[in-house]
């Protein structure tokens, strides 16, 4: 079986509620995603999705995925996809680094190869837990009162997960957080994500007001050594999330004892070959995990949760999906959705949903 052709599609997925990060300094209300068309002489087609949170999220952007897919495309046509990582090192012998442009070749790739397989990726890549995954909300709000309006709106569809966004002004952190302590009901998961929104005195006087409450938080500082910087000072639980790309990252943080959880986003760090060396990392040093895709529609969505499958079920804590904040649904309703803020995992092969074709319209690219 070999590739012999690679297809394009940019589809613009509008957020249902404008959204906030770090404490209201970046505003997001569209997505920019890339669907990539994996075709092979087998008859065998699959699909992958990349989409950044914006462009001003983290090094990735939109436009920065189709010239990536443009660049890669010759070095993977006539590769075998079901040998993932023979595409992984031709994609990164072709474009060494900007591994968010690799993640929905990769996924399409797995997505194919389960399919000849005739299991769901999660089984492909060595077994995967049916028992459903808790769904994190993302709580971008700026206020008390519209952090208790967003969770209430989730806790209405079935949520019992949250990721509170906070990070920018201490006393209004402090004052949010200990308000969804106030209300945070029983078997509630939250986590506490400043998005790097802290600086390093910022993040000791929140952990510090805190401490009693016994509340966890993601990536606190901007980089790994703002976080190894105030880790002797603070006793609060702490997940990485945006300083997590690459794989010496995830052994730096297992080695140093940097943070008790894992953020895994797979379209940040190159897609499901790369996130499962994170994920084994993770177990091997007692770290636990959330997993997500960044961004995206319903496929991204189910590619993290086939990753948050094969994690065991004590050490997978929650996957967090974007399909219900978005006002469209390129996918007419298939694969998982949430029942009870959980998802299923799909017993189709492969990835287990494709988007409408038709209702993508022409491809902007086409390799061959």
């Amino acid at each position: 079986m070999k590739i012999k052709c690679v297809s394009v599609f940019q589809v613009d997925l509008p957020l249902e509620y404008p959204y906030w990060l770090s404490g209201g300094r970046l505003k997001f209300e569209m997505l920019d995603a890339t669907l990539v068309k994996v075709e092979t002489d087998a008859g065998l087609v699959g699909w992958g999705e990349g989409t950044p949170w914006g462009h001003t999220y983290v090094p990735a952007h939109g436009p920065g995925i189709r010239a990536g897919v443009e660049t890669m495309a010759p070095f993977i046509i006539g590769l075998d996809p079901r040998r993932v990582l023979d595409v992984e090192r031709a994609m990164d012998l072709a474009l060494p680094g900007h591994l968010y442009a690799k993640s929905p070749i990769d996924m399409a790739c797995w997505d194919i190869a389960g399919q000849a397989a005739g299991l769901p990726i999660a089984d492909l890549m060595g077994g995967g837990s049916r028992t459903p995954r808790a769904i994190a909300s993302s709580v971008g709000a700026k206020t008390v009162e519209e952090t208790r309006a967003v969770i209430d709106r989730y806790r209405q569809r079935g949520y019992v997960a949250h990721s509170v966004k906070i990070g920018g002004d201490v006393a209004r952190d402090i004052a949010r957080v200990r308000d969804v302590e106030d209300i945070r009901q029983s078997g509630e998961i939250v986590l506490y994500d400043v998005n790097r929104g802290w600086t390093r005195q910022q993040a000791l006087r929140v952990m510090s007001a805190t401490e009693d409450l016994n509340v966890m938080f993601e990536q606190p500082c901007e980089t790994l050594d703002d976080i190894a910087a105030i880790a002797g000072k603070h006793a609060a639980p702490v997940s990485v999330d945006e300083a997590l790309v690459t794989l010496q990252d995830a052994t730096r943080i297992a080695r140093d004892g940097l943070a008790e959880v894992f953020g895994i986003k797979l379209n940040r760090v190159g897609g499901l070959t790369k996130a499962a060396r994170m994920r084994d990392v993770a177990l091997a040093h007692g770290i636990d995990m959330f997993v997500m895709a960044t961004g995206g529609s319903v496929l991204a969505d189910t590619e993290a949760l086939h990753l948050a499958a094969t994690i065991p079920d004590a050490n997978c804590l929650a996957v967090w999906a974007c399909q219900d904040m978005l006002t469209v649904d390129i996918a007419g309703g298939r694969g998982p959705r949430n029942v009870n803020g959980h998802l299923h995992l799909p017993e189709e092969a492969g990835l287990g949903v494709h988007p409408d074709e038709d209702a993508l319209g022409d491809p902007m690219a086409v390799y061959s």
